[in-house]
């Protein structure tokens, strides 16, 4: 089976729209766009935040590094 072609679709659509008739389907429409915006946010707002959860500890990574360097050049040096 390949893909419905246009006449298919409209066939289809217009089932669609007379078992659940045209203002439902708005209803149901709109609340998945909300739906989708909200995922959309709530993943934007995760990647913001493991984002800074990554800066974070590559700073920590960073600092604990410098001071061992700076601890094993002053172990040299006594």
């Amino acid at each position: 089976m390949g893909i419905p072609g246009p006449m298919q679709l409209l066939l289809i659509l217009a089932i669609v729209i007379v078992i659940f008739g045209a203002k439902r389907l708005k209803n149901i429409g709109s609340d998945l766009g909300g739906a989708v915006k909200g995922f959309k946010t709530a993943v934007k707002d995760e990647a913001e935040e493991g984002a800074a959860k990554l800066e974070d500890a590559t700073d920590t990574a960073e600092s604990t590094v410098e001071n061992a360097v700076s601890r094993d050049s002053d172990e040299k040096k006594v």
